[in-house]
């Protein structure tokens, strides 16, 4: 637990209580709740922590309470999460919502708020301690609810102090104010959140989305946006390209909290040394676990540490996401390494054909025809594999990095896309007769194992001489 991350933003208690609804008032037209139960959980920005100390990441938070038994309660909960903490005390009462539930259902919520700014000196008070300590965080995380405790002034002021020190600032925004979170590295507004932004009334579709995360992007100084689309998943987007993340088909029983789990674990992800397209599709399963729980529950360490493992075995890409993936490892300075094929049947000459293209460069990009690519050029009765079973086979070779399924007969779109330091293809054929070597910086031939291809081995197969 080295890493640190830095919550700031409005802190919430959250009170459940629980019973049974069996009858009907003969006061009013509501219904009898009978007291079974009840707890209380933190809620808001501090929420958000408890998330992030669930993944076994230090935490800090900086927010505002009261002088009442509400505040004493979040202490109390912050200290036996071990979440440190720097808290205004205010007269305002520290802001709690009190959900009544009966069959797994909310009857009603009860709020109590009052929304008033920090004064000057609060705010010159949290400004000036997060200048003394900024360098123990390793990102920052805007939680804002617009309870009044991000100031426009506030959040300038801590964007322009973690810029000056390389500290990643991460905004969960509320409200129409988007200027105070100018700087910032990501924003992660959910669909809702976004339209109000915009003052668009237009439908959740990805061609919507995109138009509004451009408009936004040539308006505000910000470095990355995702939108959380509730059953389309999310969409992500850095200036240059459009990443969207589908959703996972679960049954929805609370969405309580969801969207602190996003930026939650986003967060977290980035401190382990994440990009930020990996971290994005990590959250969002992580997302689908905590919507099946009632009540705002973090996820646990245990279901996020399963979470990466289910995403680290998946290294089929998209167009899109192979885009982000191609731009960070060139930054990086990366050898990239392209080849393609419809690898139907895979054999040992495909096998040590690829693991000779690995040992070329860096990393091994593979172009898989999709099941109709093949079709197209091989006939009916092809592939004999269909394209995720390919695909899944070829990741389990360690030395292929990625694997992005196209649709053409030939790979030269893709290539344009990947612009590989080295193109390879089979001893087979002439260099001049390849497609997009002009879109390479070397194009190199690897010869077959002599006797190894797929159609001798279905020929082999139609014949009986096994």
């Amino acid at each position: 637990m080295d890493k640190k991350i830095c919550v700031i933003g409005d802190i919430m208690l959250d009170k459940y209580i629980y019973g049974k609804a069996s009858k009907i008032s003969p006061e009013a037209p509501i219904p009898i709740v009978l007291f079974e139960k009840q707890y209380k959980s933190l809620g808001g920005s501090a929420n958000v922590a408890c998330n992030i100390i669930n993944l076994n990441i230090q935490c800090f938070v900086i927010g505002r309470v009261g002088f009442d038994d509400d505040a004493t309660k979040v202490e109390e909960l912050l200290s036996e999460k071990k979440i440190n903490y720097r808290l205004i005390k205010d007269e305002i009462p520290t802001i709690s919502k009190t959900r009544i539930i009966s069959s797994n259902q909310q009857m009603i919520r009860l709020d109590v708020e009052k929304v008033t700014p920090l004064k000057d000196e609060q705010e010159k008070e949290i400004i000036e301690f997060f200048k003394e300590n900024c360098k123990d965080f390793d990102i920052v995380l805007i939680s804002d609810y617009a309870k009044g405790f991000c100031t426009e002034n506030l959040c300038h002021q801590v964007i322009q102090i973690s810029n000056e020190n390389n500290i990643k600032v991460i905004i969960d925004p509320k409200k129409r104010n988007w200027k105070k979170y100018e700087g910032a590295y990501l924003i992660t507004p959910n669909h809702l959140e976004l339209f109000e932004y915009t003052g668009k009334d237009i439908d959740n579709r990805d061609s919507d989305i995109e138009i509004m995360l451009k408009d936004i992007y040539k308006n505000l100084n910000i470095e990355n946006i995702i939108v959380t689309r509730a059953e389309k998943g999310m969409s992500f987007y850095d200036g240059k390209d459009f990443v969207h993340i589908p959703a996972i088909p679960i049954e929805v029983f609370d969405v309580s909290g969801a969207g602190d789990c996003v930026i939650s674990v986003i967060a977290t992800c980035l401190s382990m040394g994440y990009s930020l397209l990996d971290s994005a599709q990590i959250a969002n399963k992580a997302a689908s676990i905590v919507v099946q729980k009632a009540g705002t529950v973090p996820i646990t360490y245990e279901e996020f540490i399963n979470v990466i493992e289910k995403t680290n075995q998946s290294k089929t890409c998209s167009f899109e996401q192979i885009k982000l993936i191609v731009n960070d490892l060139k930054r990086k300075e990366k050898k990239i390494v392209f080849t393609n094929g419809c690898f139907d049947i895979l054999h040992a000459g495909h096998v040590k054909y690829l693991e000779k293209a690995k040992e070329l460069g860096d990393v091994l990009i593979i172009g898989l025809n999709s099941d109709s690519s093949i079709q197209h050029l091989k006939g009916k009765g092809r592939p004999i594999q269909n394209q995720q079973d390919r695909a899944y086979i070829l990741s389990a070779l360690e030395f292929v990095d990625f694997i992005v399924i196209f649709d053409d007969d030939t790979p030269l779109n893709l290539i344009k896309i990947i612009e590989p330091d080295i193109l390879v293809k089979g001893g087979d054929y002439d260099i001049k007769d390849i497609v997009g070597r002009e879109y390479a910086k070397q194009t190199i031939t690897i010869p077959f194992i002599e006797g190894k291809s797929t159609s001798s081995v279905i020929k082999k197969i139609k014949s009986g001489d096994l």
